[in-house]
């Protein structure tokens, strides 16, 4: 029945693209990108936010709407029109994948801009022509890394980090417990940020078919207004928008130009996905936790680790798991990891229960912009890792330990008179700092769950317990790098993820990408006074609970100005 309904819709689709070729279709369509594209969407927030709030645009859809013009004979090609084009490096690198993708289909890809910065500078790079408005400018001046340290701030309203690290370079709790960055932290930030600038360098030498020195000595010339980008090699001509037809024409004749929105009335509609098995997509991005995903209750400028971002919950995914390994029209599995760890248990549950779907179906992971710690354990079960070079990825070890905040509730002259039963009872209060003797305690759970870290590692990666704590201790790494240290198995996004599982499921071309998307509810402190708040935050921070280790990535972040 199913491929009764299937041919049906395909002569019905078929016959309407019929009339879709007699139709005038333009030569050059134009998409505009505004802002960051995530690889794919988080659930749809829990109402009311859901009325007001846009879906936005994952590369998931970006492609799928490339793929439709690089079908259609009569386009020939695009006019992508960048504006506040921003991300981490992963995902510039996957945006450039579709370009270059759209390229080998035969479509032109021009890209045009009021102004190219460092990451829209490099996903501009992947076009045929790079054009600049008139009085725009290109100022890729680099790469620039900005690191915080709280610990006297946080001092002086009385409180104090108290965590202990498997290594120096476990740095996550740098930002509460010093005021400077360690040697080792240094250290891991310098290769961190030679090997990100050496990606961008090889994006635009790549692009403009100039050599490494070249594009070095490009983006030190920077900034360039106007034909001083020309002279440069920079773009490749200044063009204002009411003139790009013309500039785009090979005759008199100025092309036809249209939006996407009015181009989809002519343009020819997909195959349909052919029924039978499908290659389901299961997602985990935010902070890896004990019990249910959960969405922030609004959103902040800034990532608030644990408190303000998305949590993929060990009761969500593992029922997600169960189910995909049990679903007989599921051929094959991809896990898009997009994490920066969390919980080691919730890691390890996670973990467990996709190996039980690799034991009975293909599964590949595909890494997002960062997949550490907890992010790497839980793709550890993948036949196939995939990385993109500029991901982050890694820091294979383990931190725990609380904040404390009696100062601070002396400072608000908050009296609290705490009475315990037992010598340990206080072991993970925020009220007081741990004992030596819990020091030594934490320091063991600490190196246990590390041991099972490693463990896990060497058998399902194949190697041995050494070689994976030498790239262990918590160092970071990219994309790039884990491939190197065999952490990876190949470079590449989601789609190359999702083509490995189809071959290894022997599933051909065209069949249907099944997202899993469960509904994910609102996290909130629970209560509404200023007591309720602080305990809710102490609680985001409070890194281990008696049997739960928790595994964090180092805050290393990148910033384009």
């Amino acid at each position: 029945m199913a491929f009764i309904i299937y041919g049906i819709r395909s002569f019905v689709r078929g016959l309407g693209n019929l009339f879709r070729r007699v139709r005038p279709c333009p030569d050059y369509i134009v998409l505009t990108i505004e802002q960051g594209i995530p690889e794919m969407a988080p659930p749809r927030s829990p109402f009311p936010r859901s009325l007001f709030e846009k879906r936005p645009l994952t590369l998931r859809v970006l492609g799928k709407q490339l793929d439709r013009i690089g079908n259609d004979p009569r386009v020939a090609g695009i006019v992508l029109r960048l504006y506040n084009v921003n991300g981490p490096l992963a995902q510039l690198q996957s945006l450039r994948d579709l370009l270059f993708k759209l390229r080998e289909s035969g479509k032109r890809v021009i890209v045009w801009s009021h102004n190219y910065d460092m990451a829209a500078y490099t996903v501009a790079t992947a076009a045929d022509e790079i054009l600049l408005q008139h009085a725009g400018s290109v100022a890729a001046f680099g790469l620039e890394s900005r690191y915080y340290f709280l610990a006297d701030a946080l001092a002086k309203v009385g409180i104090e980090g108290d965590l202990v690290q498997i290594t120096p370079y476990k740095t996550a709790a740098d930002l509460f417990m010093r005021t400077s960055m360690s040697d080792q932290a240094r250290e891991m930030a310098a290769w961190l940020m030679d090997d990100m600038y050496r990606q961008h360098l090889e994006s635009i030498a790549q692009g403009r078919s100039i050599s490494i020195e070249a594009a070095e000595a490009l983006i030190d010339g920077c900034p360039y207004h106007g034909e001083m980008a020309v002279e440069a090699g920079a773009v490749d001509a200044v063009v204002g928008e009411e003139d790009l037809a013309a500039y785009l024409s090979n005759s008199s004749k100025p092309v036809r130009m249209a939006t996407l929105k009015t181009a989809k009335r002519t343009l020819l509609k997909p195959a349909l996905p052919r029924p039978g098995k499908c290659v389901a997509v299961l997602r985990i991005a935010g902070d890896i936790i004990d019990g249910r995903s959960a969405m922030p209750p609004f959103k902040v400028p800034f990532r608030v680790p644990l408190l303000f971002s998305e949590r993929a919950g060990d009761l969500t995914v593992v029922h997600q798991a169960r189910a995909l390994a049990k679903n007989k029209r599921v051929g094959a599995v991809v896990v898009y990891v997009d994490s920066g760890g969390g919980s080691a248990t919730s890691s390890e549950a996670m973990a467990a229960a996709l190996k039980t779907v690799a034991d009975v179906k293909p599964l590949v992971v595909a890494m997002g912009s960062v997949a550490a710690s907890g992010g790497y354990y839980v793709a550890t079960p993948g036949s196939r890792i995939v990385a993109q070079p500029g991901t982050i990825t890694g820091s294979i070890g383990v931190l725990s330990g609380k904040v404390v905040n009696a100062g601070l509730y002396e400072k608000i002259l908050f009296h609290r008179e705490i009475l315990k039963r037992g010598k340990h009872a206080g072991y993970y209060s925020a009220a007081e700092p741990f004992t030596e003797e819990e020091r030594a305690s934490l320091w063991t759970s600490i190196t246990t769950v590390y041991e099972q870290f490693l463990s896990r590692v060497s058998e399902c990666r194949g190697l041995t317990r050494d070689a994976v704590d030498a790239v262990g201790g918590g160092r970071v790494w990219t994309g790039q790098q884990a491939l190197e240290h065999g952490l990876v198995d190949e470079l590449g996004g989601l789609d190359v993820a999702i083509q490995r599982a189809r071959d290894a499921a022997g599933l051909r071309s065209g069949v249907r990408i099944l997202e899993c998307k469960p509904m994910k509810k609102r996290m909130a402190p629970t209560g509404s006074s200023a007591t309720a708040i602080l305990e809710y935050a102490s609680r985001g921070l409070r890194l281990l609970k008696p049997g739960c280790a928790a595994l964090l990535c180092s805050t290393v972040s990148f910033e384009n100005d």
